[in-house]
């Protein structure tokens, strides 16, 4: 990794790149310059989660995403072959322009890659998945503090013990995301968040970790822990990470994944998807 990126704010970081659009901040992601998380880029823009499967596998997918919308609100869907998502990002390649990725087989996770060409087939259909990261520049507006945006690591994210609606071949528990929220500001920050239904809305549980399941809240199943603060409440929003945790329990042949917090930023705005 370059100094560039070893150090310094995430602003600075970006700036030093001279990103200031999504379709910049893709093009550096291509040549591979960033490979990092990318909560709090391109802010005010929408971004997505990703899921690319075969065609025979893409309409069960799509109706498991109709039948778990809190988790999986879909923003596109790709022509089988083609890896341009042409309604948020056209021109794009998704083969490319996420800083990193997940390749499952069997749901088994082997490799990582930040480049899928190679992997790329005729029969693969891309799925965009709204994202929680996009609605985190209304809160900070909204003056709700976003810890792992403070501390430059990337967000909690949990197994649940609260299953999705299962759709044919499809079945699985959902993944939540955590961000810490100080007493008094919880209602706000339900309020700011419920305005984006296409990126995961309103939380889906307040307090008490274990109720989901989530025995350690310090130790999450994808991304880092950040620390809670006395006077402060965990707050979990669906996840678009649920499809890993779904693929890993219904075990397709063959799926790639953005990697939990590296996501696919989107041209359209976070305001494009308000509500009010």
């Amino acid at each position: 990794m370059s100094d560039l990126l070893c150090g310094g704010t995430l602003a600075e970081r970006t700036a030093a790149h001279g990103a200031t659009s999504p379709e910049e901040m893709r093009r550096i992601i291509r040549t591979g310059a960033w490979t990092e998380p990318t909560a709090g880029l391109c802010r005010g823009h929408v971004q997505a989660n990703m899921a690319i499967l075969p065609a025979d596998w893409a309409f069960e997918f799509l109706l498991f995403c109709q039948r778990n919308p809190k988790p999986c609100p879909v923003l596109d869907v790709t022509e089988p072959g083609s890896p341009e998502p042409r309604l948020v990002a056209p021109g794009a390649d998704l083969r490319t322009d996420l800083p990193r990725y997940r390749v499952y087989r069997d749901g088994v996770l082997t490799e990582e890659p930040t480049d899928i060409r190679h992997l790329w087939r005729d029969d693969l259909v891309a799925f965009l998945l709204g994202c929680s990261f996009s609605f985190e520049g209304a809160l900070l507006e909204a003056g709700v503090p976003v810890r792992h945006i403070e501390e430059g690591t990337n967000v909690p994210m949990y197994i649940t013990n609260r299953p999705c609606v299962p759709a044919g071949r499809f079945a699985g528990p959902t993944v939540v995301s955590m961000r810490p929220v100080p007493n008094p500001l919880v209602p706000k920050a339900v309020l700011c968040t419920g305005r984006f239904p296409s990126v995961h809305g309103a939380p889906i549980h307040i307090g008490d970790p274990e109720a989901l399941g989530i025995a350690d809240v310090n130790r999450p199943d994808f991304g880092d822990p950040v620390p809670i603060r006395p006077g402060e409440t965990p707050v979990f929003w669906a996840c678009g990470v649920t499809p890993q945790a779904v693929v890993m329990a219904s075990k397709p042949p063959f799926v790639i994944t953005h990697s939990p917090g590296h996501m696919f930023l989107c041209n359209p705005r976070d305001a494009d998807y308000a509500v009010f």
